[in-house]
């Protein structure tokens, strides 16, 4: 007697039976799933604020879905070899009878871990992405990179504000930037093509309006800040030398209290462009100011010659000043200098200051090698004298928070706008050399009372002479003083006070 089944032809033998194919279509299926799990969080808006998203969804995941398509074909082609080899067999038909025990069990099982795996690719994808916006993810997984500038956050004021926070932008145009500059960024730690230092300003930065404006109020009046500067000279002594002062902050905003200071460039009443010719933005020798009336002046050095590239004019923001919210590297001249006035460095010890920043300062290949020889040049100058695993500690410290030498990273190659004191800062554009053409009027020059006013210096009972309406600034080497320098012409960080 014929049976249905007897009717049916055979089957040709499947080249997919097997358990390589079978590990390789679970892999690409599973990727095909996260792919669309993170692409629905991407359209949402989600992925928008991560940069290394767009690595985590379409490098990461799509290679393992080509990974396993890959895989599954190469267990299909050796499949097919061995069938070719020893005699196709028929495959059996592949039926499913409810009505058999056995199938449902085997159905329910197949049923339940397919969920399970789904879930846990999800889930998997998800804790995936949430890692890829922390602060460890940004400075730890790319240590040798970014290990100086994370080093720098923690210890800065924004330490608790999240680097994707000011980092990454929203809107179309950021967010395809991030998708780009995170594969970017892949490539070039895979295959070591990465700068060293890392260079700045970063050309991608969100502009401060949409950073620092979110926690900081443009218009706020801030008039006078009081502000202590504790130094010590390079001297066998290491003679303290402190200036108390008041920096003249000011404000923007007429609606909030006086127009002037240095809030006045804060764009509110009064709009600043400039061009700069380095990548920096350390030289600026053209300057635009804007009046609320629309009337503009231009003032540029005596060098620069016909007009900058519009494309290139920026306008002035809190970045421009505040160049290094979040990533400071201390000069170690300030970083002694504050070691000593905490009690972290015995300033009894004689010459400690100079000792200690010439050894900061010499050339080392890595930071093993600095730590090794600073501990070395401690012991031979200072043999015998009390405390002196606590001096080593303390200068091996400093030396670990502000110097990495694999990255050619430090002080000197990050300079800090802030002040005028090591670099230019303030002296870029108040340097006295910027002017109108043909009119005669300067670019107003920045003295030692235009932005802050000296109320004592000195050391000892010369600080107790407090004198409200300011003093004349006093140089420890009396012999400087009306020479007519800037600071920055012999400060630069490392220079010995004296």
């Amino acid at each position: 007697m014929t049976t249905p089944a007897d009717n049916v032809p055979p089957l040709r033998p499947s080249i997919w039976r097997n358990w390589i194919s079978l590990a390789g279509l679970i892999l690409a299926c599973s990727s095909l799933f996260a792919f669309i799990f993170l692409f629905a969080l991407d359209l949402l808006g989600r992925g928008a604020t991560n940069p290394y998203f767009g690595i985590l969804c379409y490098v990461v995941t799509p290679g393992f879905l080509i990974m396993g398509l890959v895989l599954a074909g190469a267990g299909a082609w050796h499949h097919r070899r061995a069938m070719a080899r020893d005699g196709a067999v028929t495959s059996p038909h592949l039926s499913i009878d409810l009505s058999r025990p056995r199938d449902r069990s085997i159905l329910i099982w197949f049923s339940a871990g397919s969920m399970t795996f789904l879930l846990l690719t999800a889930v998997g994808s998800y804790q995936t992405y949430v890692y890829t916006e922390s602060n460890q993810f940004c400075g730890e997984v790319c240590h040798a990179v970014m290990g100086p500038e994370f080093t720098a956050y923690q210890r800065s004021a924004h330490a608790k504000v999240a680097c994707v926070e000011c980092h990454v932008g929203s809107g179309a145009s950021s967010y395809v930037k991030a998708k780009v500059n995170g594969t970017r960024q892949l490539y070039g730690i895979l295959f070591n093509k990465y700068e060293r230092p890392i260079h700045t300003p970063v050309q991608n930065m969100r502009p401060a309006r949409e950073t620092c404006e979110e926690c900081h109020w443009a218009e706020k009046y801030s008039g006078s800040v009081e502000r202590t500067f504790h130094r010590y000279l390079a001297d066998d002594k290491n003679t303290p030398y402190t200036a108390r002062l008041l920096i003249n902050v000011g404000g923007g905003s007429p609606a909030h209290g006086p127009v002037g200071g240095i809030h006045w460039h804060m764009n509110v009443s009064n709009q600043v462009e400039y061009f700069a010719s380095d990548a920096q933005r350390q030289v600026i020798p053209w300057v635009r100011i804007t009046k609320a009336d629309g009337t503009a002046t231009v003032y540029r050095t005596a060098e620069f010659k016909g007009e900058p590239d519009p494309a290139k004019v920026r306008r002035m923001d809190c970045m421009d000043c505040h160049n290094r919210p979040a990533h400071r590297y201390t000069s170690p001249n300030d970083a002694v200098d504050e070691a000593l006035y905490l009690g972290r460095l015995d300033a009894a010890t004689p010459a400690l200051k100079r000792t200690a920043v010439d050894l900061l300062t010499k050339p080392y290949a890595t930071q093993a090698e600095a730590v090794a020889a600073i501990d070395a040049g401690l012991r031979r100058q200072y043999a015998g004298r009390a405390g002196l695993d606590a001096t080593v500690a303390t200068v091996q410290a400093i030396y670990r928070d502000n110097f990495f030498p694999e990255m050619k990273a430090d002080w000197s190659k990050y300079p800090d706008n802030i002040g005028h004191l090591d670099t230019a800062g303030c002296f870029r554009c108040h340097d006295g050399k910027h002017s109108v053409a043909g009119a005669g009027k300067q670019l107003p020059a920045t003295d030692c009372n235009s932005c802050h006013t000296i109320l004592a210096q000195g050391s000892g009972t010369e600080l107790t002479k407090v004198a409200p309406a300011g003093q004349l600034f006093k140089h420890p080497s009396s012999d400087i003083d009306g020479m007519g320098l800037l600071c920055n012409d012999c400060h630069n960080g490392k220079n010995q006070d004296n």
